[in-house]
C-alpha cells in the first residue's frame, strides 16, 4: 500500500467502530486499521433523526488519529432516503428483484438531494491530497456531487451488494444518471467479477462507453478503473473469538440442546444429533424459504435424518418498517411451524428460528457446534458468514459448508465447499444429506483449502489493495481477470 498519499477519508451509511469489540463487519474491520496507519476522516450518518437533518451542526469524536464525524438526517429524508430509495429501490433492484422493486419521484429526489448534502459537508473537511473512499448503493452520486463542489482529489467507490445485470439495472428510471454520476470516480470496486462485468457491460450497451486494458472502461471524457475487490474477514480475530469464553459457553449449550441421553446401561455414553445452522438478516435476499424447504425435504428423502438431525437458523430482524420484510417474517414462521409440526416428536424439535441477535464471539461458538453451515442466498455480493464458519471450525473435526451458487464467496470457496442451487429443493436436501455423512478426512480436506483462501484473502487484504489502486488511480494497469465483459 502507498503509505506516502495523503489521509484516507471514509463515506458509508453507517460510521466506526474504529476498535473491533466483537460486533464490526469486514467494512469496519478494514477501514479501522488503514485510518489508524494514515490518519484520517470517516464521515457518515449519526444514526439519529433531528428537525434540522442533514443542516445540523456536525458531531465529530477523534480517536486514534481518526476523526469520525457524524451528520443527522430529518425524518424526510430518512425515510425518502434510507427507506424509500436505497432498500425499496435499489436493494431489490440489485439483488434481481425487480418485481419488488419501487420506483417513485419523491425519494428519488430525496435521495439526490441527500448525496448533495453529504458532498457538501464534508467538502470543508477534505484536503487536497485526501484519497476518499466511498460506499455502498446509499452513495451513487456522492463522487459527482464532490467534484461540482470542486474536489479534484482521488475519489474510489465500492458496492458491497451486487450489481445487476444490464437488462435489469435499465428498469430504474434514473438508471442512466445514476451510472453516469458513478464515472465521477476514479476506481470503482465490486466484490466479485460477474458484477464488474454487469457495470461495464451497461457502460458499453446503453452508454456507448468502451471497454479498455487494464479493467478500465470509458465513456465520453472520463476513463475509470473497474475492479472486483472481494471483501474478507479479521480471519486470525475471529479464528480468536471462536476459542474464548463467551463462544465455549455458546458451543457447550448447543451440545446439551443437540444431546440425546440414553438410559440404556449397555450404551456407549450419550449421543448427538448433527447440527446444522444458518445465521442471516432475515432477508428476501438470503433464500431462506428456499432453505427450509430443503431442510423439510431433506427429511421426507432421507428419512434416518428424523431425530437425528437438526437446523438452527439465527435470522435477526432486518429493516423490519418495510411491508416486504413483515411478509416475509410470517412466512418463515408459519413455515417453522409446518415443518415442526409435521416431523417433531415429544423430544426432537426439527426446525428453531431465532429473530435476536448474538455477538460475534457467540456467534464464533455457534458455528464451531455445527456440523453443516448452510448459507444459501438467492444473490449475495459476498457472505462474510461463509467466511466467518471457516475461521471459526476445530482444525480437529471441522464442518461442511454449503453454499449457494449465488453467493459472492463462491469464488473463493467453491474447491472445500458444497455447491448447490438454492432454488433446486432436492439439491438442498442431497448436499445436506451429504454434509451430514461426511468422513472426517475429507472434512478436513476440504476445511484446509477454504482456510488457505479466508486467512490470505482477509479484510486488511482486501482494504490495502482497494487503497493502492485508488492512489494509482487511471495508471493502474492489472491484466483482466476475464475477458468476458
Amino acid at each position: 500500500m502507498a503509505e506516502g498519499q495523503g489521509r484516507l477519508v471514509a463515506i458509508s451509511n453507517r460510521v466506526g467502530p474504529l476498535n473491533d469489540e466483537g460486533k464490526a463487519g469486514g467494512l469496519a474491520v478494514g477501514l479501522s486499521d488503514a485510518l489508524k496507519r494514515r490518519g484520517g476522516l470517516w464521515f457518515g450518518w449519526s444514526g439519529e433523526t433531528s428537525e434540522k437533518g442533514t443542516f445540523c451542526e456536525l458531531k465529530t469524536e477523534v480517536q486514534d488519529h481518526v476523526s469520525m464525524t457524524t451528520i443527522d438526517m430529518s425524518a424526510e429524508e430518512l425515510e425518502g432516503f434510507y427507506f424509500g430509495y436505497s432498500n425499496r429501490s435499489l436493494w431489490p433492484l440489485l439483488h434481481y428483484r425487480l418485481d419488488l422493486a419501487e420506483f417513485d419521484r419523491q425519494s428519488d429526489r430525496i435521495y439526490r438531494s441527500v448525496n448533495q448534502r453529504f458532498a457538501s459537508r464534508v467538502m470543508p473537511l477534505l484536503e487536497e491530497d485526501d484519497l476518499v473512499w466511498v460506499h455502498d448503493y446509499h452513495f451513487f452520486y456522492l463522487g459527482s456531487e464532490l467534484r461540482q463542489c470542486g474536489f479534484k482529489g482521488r475519489i474510489g467507490y465500492f458496492l458491497h451488494i451486487p450489481f445487476c445485470p444490464p437488462e435489469i439495472f435499465s428498469a430504474l428510471p434514473a438508471s442512466h444518471d445514476i451510472v453516469r454520476a458513478l464515472l465521477a470516480y476514479d476506481v470503482i470496486g465490486f466484490q466479485t467479477d460477474t458484477d464488474r462485468r454487469n457495470f461495464v457491460a451497461f457502460c458499453i450497451r446503453e452508454l456507448g462507453g468502451e471497454k479498455l486494458s487494464g479493467q478500465r472502461v470509458r465513456v465520453g471524457d472520463r476513463t475509470v478503473v473497474a475492479r472486483a475487490f472481494p471483501i474478507g474477514i479479521d480471519a486470525q480475530g475471529y479464528a480468536r473469538f471462536a476459542v474464548s469464553p463467551e463462544a465455549g459457553e455458546h458451543e457447550e449449550m448447543l451440545h446439551d440442546l443437540t444431546r440425546v441421553r440414553t438410559s440404556n446401561p449397555d450404551a456407549d455414553g450419550d449421543a448427538w444429533r448433527k447440527l446444522i445452522v444458518g445465521v442471516d438478516r432475515m432477508d428476501y435476499s438470503k433464500g431462506l424459504l428456499e432453505r427450509f424447504r430443503g431442510f423439510e425435504r431433506l427429511l421426507e428423502d432421507y428419512p434416518e435424518n428424523r431425530g437425528s438431525a437438526q437446523f438452527l437458523q439465527v435470522a435477526p430482524l432486518s429493516r423490519s418498517e418495510l411491508d416486504a420484510y413483515v411478509e416475509l417474517r410470517r412466512e418463515l414462521e408459519e413455515m417453522a411451524g409446518h415443518i415442526n409440526g409435521r416431523f417433531a416428536t415429544l423430544d426432537w424439535t426439527p426446525l428453531q428460528i431465532m429473530t435476536r441477535g448474538f455477538t460475534r464471539r457467540a456467534l464464533a461458538g455457534i458455528y464451531r457446534a455445527a456440523r453443516v453451515c448452510l448459507v444459501t442466498p438467492l444473490r449475495d455480493g459476498m457472505n462474510l458468514v461463509a467466511k466467518e464458519f471457516v475461521a471459526a471450525q476445530d482444525a480437529e473435526d471441522p464442518g461442511v459448508l454449503v453454499l449457494s451458487r449465488f453467493a459472492g464467496a463462491r469464488a473463493e470457496l467453491e474447491a472445500g465447499c458444497i455447491i448447490v442451487n438454492p432454488y433446486n429443493t432436492d439439491d438442498v436436501a442431497g448436499a445436506l444429506q451429504r454434509a451430514l455423512n461426511m468422513p472426517l478426512e475429507e472434512r478436513q480436506r476440504r476445511w484446509e483449502i477454504m482456510r488457505e483462501a479466508v486467512f490470505s484473502g482477509t479484510a486488511a487484504h482486501w482494504c490495502d489493495s482497494f487503497i493502492d489502486a485508488l492512489a494509482r488511480g487511471a495508471d493502474f494497469d492489472e491484466p483482466e481477470a476475464s475477458e468476458m465483459a
